[in-house]
């Protein structure tokens, strides 16, 4: 008699491979992301470089971000300014973002002065600018929800600014509990989401080489075969 593992066996390849939403999600995460390159163990010699060390310590910082965020929703709106140790989360909450924003600044600007849109990844650098954008939001709801004059003196300043182009009207400053819900769940569900689309698009077409490593690779290639540089030029 033939056990069932058995029969399931020989008849596995029988099936068509995209009849289900599994087979279906995972040919499509092929296509998305080649294998070998979601988690690579290698990078080009360039990317021994500073500048391409900043992405990475973007990332890092916003874990941080989100912990320390985390750790303060459970504590409660007020838990910081009782509690020595809600303090101190706040504080490491708030250098983390003041860390991410530095990393994400220099990392945007060396991006731009590298042109990493080359090479079909214009949709890669679209979504970090996003993000970049968002954070900016995320950060002005944070210092709105810190609960003490500060931030009351923040959204009075804020107000007619926003009123004046006509978003006062569902985006109000002058609501807490409004400022601290887009700063706890939908902005940063928002700025996650395209963050891992960044990383996802970063991981399919690889990191973008420098300029002068590009005309290296054509100079080498032709002086390899001078018979097509002749010829295309």
């Amino acid at each position: 008699m033939t056990s069932v593992a058995g029969r399931t066996a020989a008849h596995e390849h029988d099936r068509p491979t995209k009849s289900n939403w599994t087979a279906r999600l995972r040919t499509r995460v092929g296509r998305t992301v080649p294998p070998g390159q979601l988690l690579p163990d290698r990078q080009p010699v360039y990317v021994n470089s500073w500048i391409y060390v900043f992405g990475a310590l973007t990332l890092a910082a916003l874990l941080i971000v989100l912990g320390t965020g985390a750790v303060l929703a459970l504590g409660g709106p007020t838990w910081w300014h009782t509690s020595s140790t809600g303090h101190f989360v706040n504080s490491l909450h708030l250098w983390s973002t003041e860390l991410f924003f530095a990393f994400m600044v220099i990392h945007l600007w060396g991006k731009f002065f590298m042109a990493a849109w080359r090479g079909r990844r214009a949709l890669t650098w679209i979504t970090g600018v996003i993000a970049f954008v968002g954070s900016i939001g995320t950060a002005f709801t944070g210092y709105l929800s810190q609960s003490n004059f500060d931030s009351q003196w923040i959204s009075a300043q804020a107000k007619d600014g926003l009123n004046s182009v006509g978003i006062g009207a569902w985006f109000n400053v002058l609501d807490p509990g409004q400022m601290l819900m887009w700063h706890i769940s939908l902005l940063p569900a928002a700025i996650g989401l395209l963050v891992v689309l960044h990383v996802i698009l970063v991981r399919r077409h690889g990191v973008v080489p420098p300029i002068d490593a590009e005309t290296t690779a054509e100079n080498a290639a032709i002086a390899e075969d001078p018979g097509d540089g002749e010829a295309s030029s």
